[in-house]
């Protein structure tokens, strides 16, 4: 009902064309001057000696995506495996690795789950509201502390400094029957957005409302979601501030095929997160400031494997994860220190899973200086203890040398550790089976990337090795004459071995004084060392491992049309290529934009997760109301 009064209000407010306020866009030419606070120190972008892409509020605005996951599959090294459409379940992983080995965060808070890797998408920002996405590659730890095994994705949101209110809706179908006929008519959906900000100097708000609903592209999908976020900045005076947030998403789909197919057709899931943090920042003269910052995010997780039946095969679960960080930074002569603590308390209550708490301490110590010509010298150390896994050590080296003008070669080495989910080990069904006895994944990777100017053409090239101790895989026995009897259970299976080799291109074009043209192609080639199962073993992780991923993005724009078309070429371990061509044309009047999407252009079949066809070609008609 809630769901549904939400809707009704979204049509609403476009019937009354609500006065709206322009993005905070970030130029593409001035990408260089963004700051990556990686929590502790800041770095300007066009002086980084790490691999980071930056995706800008205005690419956003552009492309045919309707949500956070859609908008990272355009993203090289990042591979998506979604379970439907509007950002309703997908999991996210970074060159070759798992879902659970990348760590995501909002305004540099972790908000991963500790249950499962299945809910770090649980986002509470509306897509409007975001100003730019950092993708971190490699090795994390150092950084971000445990469980950035092989990346980290940062979602950074508007400032809220300029007051304003921007509305969107958006809806779409492929005009055509459900393949499986399940005589819920045509496969369509819509949504609503809604984003303002509010304020005066010294005291910013930032909030908004999104809500999207669909009746499924087969049986049993259609999803319905909300998702709520307000945060506000406070300066006291030019020495001290503080900011808050607050966000949470209700979502609920139908998860046929999700997660145990073919048993799981009338599965059915709910979703409720919440999502809140305070932080305030200090400054003890020009040279030195700390900064300490309280988040919890609370989970809960209703998991139907029969959903018309509740009496049986159902798993509820909450899980909460409340964190205390002190960060600090002190610039000298011969650099930057950064000091800091983490404490982190994370437990689970479940009928499936059981009930378990674990707590985690972390500290870190980094340098970073520019002394010597033509280098940037990074180097720190992140000390951990987790309780149940113990003490552990993350040392790491990031070099980056100046080559000649516009060239740069950069040289990075770092340790990293993930530790299994509270499913990995607890996890009771029938399809798979959690082991309490598995052991912390620990890598290695090293990598050389070495990034310039052709002209006018930005060239990136990079290539990294990573081993993975105690690496966790989810196998079962193959039998044949009954395939679906044994269930799936994670285990350490040795080192896993990953060589990677990507290269990207991306250039603008300024047409003329209200016209550009922008591209970006990025190839991504990984090559694992093959793990030997015995030939009677079934592995999840090896079939959907990612082995090429080619992405193609053109982007037009001038003083009333814009255009974008996104093609992504992938070809997985065990799996059949596929294409996909998304095309998005917008038109703009004074402060009004009408946009159509026509997604899968090529009505390419296509899985990206498990046993879930993806929607062949379907068209969306969006409109959002600027001043």
């Amino acid at each position: 009902m809630q769901r549904s009064l939400l809707l009704s209000l979204g049509g609403t407010l476009l019937a009354n064309l609500v006065i709206a306020q322009a993005p905070n866009n970030i130029r593409l030419d001035s990408i260089s001057e963004v700051i990556i606070s990686e929590n502790r120190l800041q770095i300007p972008f066009g002086k980084r000696n790490k691999n980071i892409e930056i995706i800008t509020a205005m690419e956003i605005a552009q492309m045919p995506i309707r949500s956070v996951n859609e908008l990272l599959s355009y993203v090289n090294g990042v591979d998506v495996r979604q379970r439907g459409p509007f950002g309703t379940q997908a999991d996210i992983s970074i060159d070759g690795g798992t879902f659970e080995q990348a760590l995501i965060l909002l305004n540099g808070i972790k908000i991963s789950d500790p249950q499962t890797g299945h809910h770090t998408m649980n986002i509470p920002v509306a897509l409007d509201a975001i100003e730019r996405i950092e993708v971190l590659r490699g090795p994390m730890a150092r950084v971000y502390g445990v469980n950035a095994l092989t990346g980290a994705i940062n979602i950074v949101t508007k400032s809220g400094s300029h007051p304003g209110l921007s509305v969107r809706i958006f809806g779409g179908s492929s005009f055509e029957e459900k393949e499986e006929n399940d005589g819920d008519g045509r496969y369509m959906g819509g949504g609503f957005q809604v984003v303002g900000q509010a304020g005066s100097e010294g005291f910013n708000n930032l909030f908004s409302v999104a809500a999207s609903k669909s009746n499924g592209q087969r049986y049993n999908s259609a999803t319905e979601d909300i998702r709520l976020y307000y945060q506000g900045l406070y300066e006291v005076n030019k020495s001290n501030s503080l900011d808050w947030s607050a966000g949470y998403i209700d979502n609920a789909f139908g998860a046929n095929g999700y997660y145990a197919y073919p048993g799981d057709i009338e599965s059915y899931e709910i979703v409720k997160t919440f999502f809140a943090h305070l932080s305030t920042k200090h400054y003890m003269g020009k040279n030195f400031y700390i900064s300490p910052r309280i988040s919890n995010r609370y989970n809960k997780d209703d998991y139907r494997y029969y959903r018309h039946d509740l009496s049986k095969a159902r798993s509820q679960h909450t899980n909460n994860a409340l964190s205390f960080e002190l960060n600090s930074r002190l610039q000298t002569v011969i650099g930057d220190f950064g000091v800091g603590v983490e404490l982190r308390d994370e437990d689970i209550k479940s009928n499936n899973l059981g009930n378990h708490s674990r707590e985690n301490m972390g500290s870190y110590l980094e340098y970073r200086t520019e002394i010597i010509p033509k280098t940037t010298f990074h180097v720190g150390m992140y000390t951990n203890y987790n309780s149940k896994y113990g003490w552990e050590v993350y040392p790491g080296l990031d070099v980056g040398y100046q080559i000649v003008n516009h060239w740069r070669l950069n040289v990075n080495i770092g340790k990293s550790q993930r530790i299994p989910s509270f499913t990995d080990l607890y996890l009771k069904q029938p399809a798979n089976v959690g082991n309490p006895a598995l052991r912390s994944e620990y890598a290695w990777q090293y990598e050389t990337s070495l990034q310039g100017m052709l002209g006018k053409t930005e060239l990136e090239v990079r290539y990294f090795y990573r081993e993975i101790s105690d690496f966790v895989d989810w196998i079962k026995e193959s039998n044949p004459n009954e395939p679906n009897t044994q269930p799936y259970r994670p285990l350490n299976l040795g080192n896993n071995k990953m060589h990677g080799l990507s290269m990207a291109l991306r250039r603008g074009y300024q047409l003329s004084l209200n016209r550009s043209l922008s591209y970006s192609l990025g190839y991504n080639y990984l090559s694992p060392e093959e793990m030997v199962h015995a030939e009677d073993i079934v592995s999840k992780y090896v079939l959907e491992s990612l082995k090429h991923q080619a992405l193609f993005r053109l982007l037009y724009s001038s003083s009333s049309w814009d255009m974008s078309v996104g093609n992504r070429w992938i070809k997985r371990e065990l799996n059949d290529p596929y294409y996909i061509a998304d095309l998005h044309i917008g038109y703009r009047f004074k402060g009004l934009k009408v946009y159509s999407d026509i997604s899968n252009l090529t009505n390419a079949t296509y899985k990206e997760s498990g046993a879930v066809l993806m929607p062949k070609r379907w068209y969306s008609l969006g409109v959002r109301y600027l001043l």
